[in-house]
């Protein structure tokens, strides 16, 4: 893949073998100096000749590493024209004598790549008055150019990674501002389908934000190609792709797509900028403010506020100890609730977090704009990091995806329950009424019993709906959702949820549940008889008077 520096190098490029000391020549003089090409450079790019010749000689091994057997000390062979080597001398050999036409023809493309973008870097920086260039676009614009080699691995490798191996799920952003997002998007579609990958790209002005899933091969490719790329490879590294179990069947297709938002707060990036936002704490330094946080939690009055960017359906299932989970359906919805509840942050230290840190960047903007905090902070990565970091940490419960799989599960604690029951339950099914796009927490006990919607009002339609020849494959929002407050008002003395992962007896984070519907109107059964004389029609009639709110999924969020 073409790949050149950035243009503020300067005549410091030289300097940038060092990015790719895994990859140096061991005996630069495996290549042969093509001398038609360099009598048709000038003195200055003469100079760099050697920086161009040893990066696409490193380029073109790298695009022929495949990983090595979980036996080997080593992490990773080569394959190329249907060879394996083991040894890098013996693939640096391999290249230098069997595909020096390749390599004259790439180091020319690295050449002119590279005289073209300090050229056009140096004509803008004069024109604008020394204004700094936002971007640096590849001049060769054919999305073609920029996809990597996969010559060397059939499609059942690609797709299915060598052996056995699980297939994987990148988690990843990048705010940085673009001048051609619909160029960005055709190339992340091309590169996805280029390597079997499925998941959800939002791409903007701002930045860019995806979810992909495919083959560790696969995914490690993707990884390798935005690393690569001049428009991120300045500003993401390999640690800003979180990385969890999973593929491509996590997703049921590709989606990619140019946005305003790379996530959607309902407001314009020209008005809050990511560029403003809270001081990043790693997880390790997150992990001491909470810590220091909950030793307070006896207190009258803290200091420090614990904040959840996400929506209730998120936090329902896993969340910090102590936290304040806002009772929203839409991260849309987070500025106006920042905006009502105002004197609950004034003059306090708050500690957001979200799922991979990317809610927080733009959200910690926002509440800092409204200059009632004293200090604000956000995890860096996200809950997934600190996950990674401690998986027995403040965090309890599993970690919503927004993906099929639903959950990861990094602890054993259950901090949510049966919606039905109230027996400790936290894995989410979508409501069984074809019309709902809710998602509901029912045991197993319950859904053999037919309690699958998420309420019954949605029961009884989906029930009607049964019965019905012709049914709308159109997805409406649910009743009890629709009755639910949009931006709810936080009272003093709910600024906290409990220090301990066990929820409330009778009201979760989205409010009463169906268990106290039961308590109310049902007689309780004895533990014999759990489940064993309570029908659905009776259930209908005592919950009619006071239906309750499910589980929402909106996609990607």
């Amino acid at each position: 893949m073409p790949s050149f520096t950035s243009p503020d190098q300067g005549d410091d490029l030289e300097a940038c073998v060092l990015r790719f000391s895994d990859l140096d020549l061991k005996d630069t003089r495996l290549i042969n100096p093509c001398s038609s090409l360099k009598a048709e450079l000038d003195v200055s790019t003469k100079k760099k000749y050697s920086f161009a010749k040893k990066k696409a000689f490193a380029l073109f091994v790298k695009t022929k590493e495949v990983p090595a057997h979980p036996f080997e000390c080593k992490e990773k062979w080569w394959k190329c024209c249907q060879q394996l080597f083991r040894e890098r001398t013996g693939i640096h050999r391999h290249v230098a004598t069997q595909h020096a036409d390749e390599l004259c023809h790439q180091t020319a493309s690295v050449l002119k790549e590279l005289a073209a973008t300090l050229n056009t870097s140096k004509s803008l920086k004069s024109e604008d008055n020394g204004t700094p260039l936002k971007e640096y676009l590849p001049c060769n614009r054919e999305v073609s150019a920029w996809l990597p080699d996969i010559s060397c691995f059939s499609p059942d490798e690609l797709i299915r990674g060598p052996g056995s191996e699980e297939g994987e799920v990148l988690l990843y952003y990048c705010y940085r501002d673009l001048e051609d997002p619909p160029w960005v998007c055709a190339w992340q579609t091309a590169l996805c389908q280029h390597l079997r990958l499925t998941g959800k790209v939002r791409i903007a002005t701002e930045g860019i934000n995806g979810t992909v899933g495919g083959s560790k091969l696969a995914t490690r490719l993707y990884v390798e190609a935005m690393l690569s790329c001049p428009l991120f490879k300045d500003y993401m590294c390999k640690d800003d792709f979180k990385t969890s179990k999973g593929g491509a069947c996590c997703f049921p297709e590709l989606r990619v797509g140019v946005f305003e938002e790379i996530v959607p707060m309902g407001i314009s990036p020209s008005k809050i900028s990511y560029k403003k936002p809270g001081v990043h704490l790693s997880p390790g330094e997150f992990h001491k403010e909470v810590e220091k946080f909950l030793s307070q939690t006896n207190e009258e009055q803290s200091d420090t506020i614990l904040l959840d960017c996400r929506n209730f359906y998120e936090s329902k299932i896993g969340r910090f100890q102590g936290c304040l989970a806002p009772d929203i359906r839409k991260f849309s919805y987070f500025p106006s609730y920042i905006d009502r509840n105002l004197e609950l942050f004034r003059e306090k230290k708050v500690l957001m977090y979200c799922t991979g840190g990317i809610r927080c960047e733009r959200g910690s903007a926002y509440l800092k704009a409204k200059g009632v905090c004293r200090e604000v902070f956000q995890l860096k990565g996200g809950i997934h990091k600190y996950l990674e970091e401690f998986p027995d940490g403040f965090y309890r419960g599993k970690l919503f995806v927004f993906d099929g799989r639903y959950a990861l599960s990094y602890n054993g604690d259950i901090v949510s329950e049966c919606s039905y029951c109230g027996a400790p339950w936290d894995q989410y099914k979508l409501c069984s009424t074809p019309q709902c796009r809710q998602l509901v927490l029912t045991c197993p006990a319950c859904q053999r019993q037919g309690f699958t919607a998420c309420c019954v009002t949605c029961q009884d339609k989906g029930s009607r709906l049964a019965s019905s020849p012709a049914q709308s494959s159109f997805k409406e929002e649910c009743e009890c959702t629709a009755r639910r407050p949009r931006i709810p008002s936080e009272l003093p003395q709910q600024v906290r949820l409990p220090a301990s992962p066990e929820p409330r007896p009778d009201v979760g984070e989205d409010g009463p549940c169906l268990r106290k519907w039961h308590r109310q109107h049902l007689p309780r059964p004895s533990q014999s008889e759990v489940h064993g004389d309570r029908t659905l029609e009776n259930t209908r009639a005592a919950a009619a008077e006071k239906p309750g709110p499910p589980a929402s999924y909106t996609g990607f969020q």
